[in-house]
């Protein structure tokens, strides 16, 4: 069996996330596609994030609709810093190594791929796809994976760059517009942008 992995801190998820994870299934042949909400991602301490449960019920939602889609909550539910290395760990340890993993991940996550916690065992754990994200020019994303590329050059075949299709939806802009009360249609799935205005997430924050 192949599976995706594709973490994050979903707040909130939106549609580019379901673009990502739709063309890394069909591209790579994979059978299942894991979203998993990052509990407390070290590289984002000190940022504010919205409540767990709400989080995790929103990707619910988003994936509800994909067969091929599910929810991994096991970040969410360990105490501590997130780290993608673990969770790489706990599901290598409960499915054994006929189970392939994929984690996915953007260019700009990729970018910072060498500060993870133990990078070249997460590349034992699973293979990397880097997907290509907006307002990266293409000259900056070729140095980027070539430079990682060379760092980890014994396990190179191990990392996969897939182009996907450029588009730019923003967690950040989503959760301006829903704080000032703008409509955020079509960049969220319908029952994530309903959760959204019946929980009043984001209502009234403050967005810099």
């Amino acid at each position: 069996m192949r599976v995706g992995i594709l973490g994050g801190t979903f707040d909130p998820v939106h549609l580019g996330h379901l673009i990502i994870a739709e063309e890394s299934r069909l591209s790579l042949a994979l059978d299942r596609v894991l979203f998993v909400p990052a509990g407390q991602p070290w590289l984002k301490a000190g940022q504010p994030l919205t409540e767990a449960g709400h989080r995790r019920r929103m990707v619910e939602l988003a994936v509800a609709s994909n067969p091929h889609f599910d929810c991994l909550s096991s970040e969410l539910d360990r105490p501590g810093p997130s780290y993608t290395v673990d969770t790489l760990a706990e599901l290598r340890a409960d499915w054994g190594p006929d189970v392939e993993l994929h984690f996915i991940l953007g260019q700009d996550a990729f970018a910072s791929f060498r500060r993870w916690k133990e990078p070249a065992r997460l590349l034992e754990l699973a293979r990397l796809v880097v997907v290509s994200r907006p307002g990266y020019p293409e000259e900056q994303q070729d140095a980027i994976i070539d430079r990682t590329l060379a760092r980890y050059r014994e396990q190179g075949d191990r990392i996969t760059v897939l182009p996907v299709p450029m588009v730019d939806f923003s967690a950040t802009e989503i959760r301006r517009r829903a704080a000032a009360g703008r409509s955020f249609r079509y960049q969220v799935p319908e029952p994530v942008e309903q959760y959204i205005i019946e929980q009043g997430l984001y209502r009234g924050l403050r967005v810099d």
